[in-house]
């Protein structure tokens, strides 16, 4: 069994999609430190006049866990769908997954950050891309320790013996402690990604999945983990 454990991203590239797809069971690790300026409340997405970030208004500090952060602005949702109407809605595939999302913005009022991201990464998983992955949050485990400690136990406490990791944790991450616990190690590559037709140029790979699913719908799978089977 394959384990990818990271936080709660809000609607995130196509490369965390990616991992989700190698893996059987993703955990999301919510229940540490939350970082300011950082993914887990912002975006970026493409449109005719460029790249540009949605941003969602929170309450958190350096002292608050993921799960612990709420919303500055309860407005931020209406503002964010308008934004994203209004940027795709001559998109070929925006009407395909307009009911989907409109739900969570227009028709869900949400406790928390870390709610609605994960709300959103299952949910544009299983129903916009197929994906069959198991989804888990660490805070349904007895994690004891820190830092690298604490990420080694989840993964002995689930079983597993396969780790995907995302190459950015190559700054903190101790292979000889992986090897030490018996599990193996996989980095994950995030190079190779086919260009798709964006709304503007020059193209763009680090935007949100939903420019991904909005330029090119079904086929979307294909862009993210289907260009390596052929």
């Amino acid at each position: 069994m394959k384990v990818a454990v990271l936080q709660s991203n809000y609607i995130p590239w196509k490369g965390y999609f990616d991992i989700i797809h190698d893996v059987d069971l993703f955990i999301f690790y919510d229940d540490v430190q939350y970082t300011r300026n950082d993914w887990r409340n912002r975006n970026r997405i493409k449109s005719r006049q460029g790249s540009s970030w949605l941003t969602i208004p929170v309450h958190g500090g350096p002292d608050d866990l993921i799960h612990e952060v709420g919303f500055a602005d309860p407005r931020w949702q209406q503002q964010h769908w308008r934004t994203l109407s209004q940027t795709y809605a001559r998109s070929p595939f925006f009407a395909e997954y307009r009911a989907l999302l409109e739900h969570v913005y227009l028709g869900t009022q949400w406790s928390s950050l870390s709610t609605l991201n994960q709300h959103l990464v299952r949910l544009i998983s299983h129903e916009a891309l197929g994906i069959e992955t198991r989804f888990a949050d660490s805070r349904e485990y007895r994690v004891i320790g820190s830092r690298q400690d604490r990420l080694l136990d989840l993964l002995a406490q689930c079983g597993t013996k396969s780790y995907v990791s995302g190459p950015a944790a190559r700054e903190y991450i101790d292979e000889s402690r992986f090897v030490a616990s018996g599990i193996e190690l996989i980095w994950k590559d995030y190079s190779g990604y086919p260009e798709y037709r964006q709304l503007s140029e020059p193209f763009e790979h680090a935007v949100s999945v939903l420019d991904l699913l909005f330029n090119i719908g079904p086929e979307a799978p294909r862009y993210i983990w289907g260009w390596r089977e052929r």
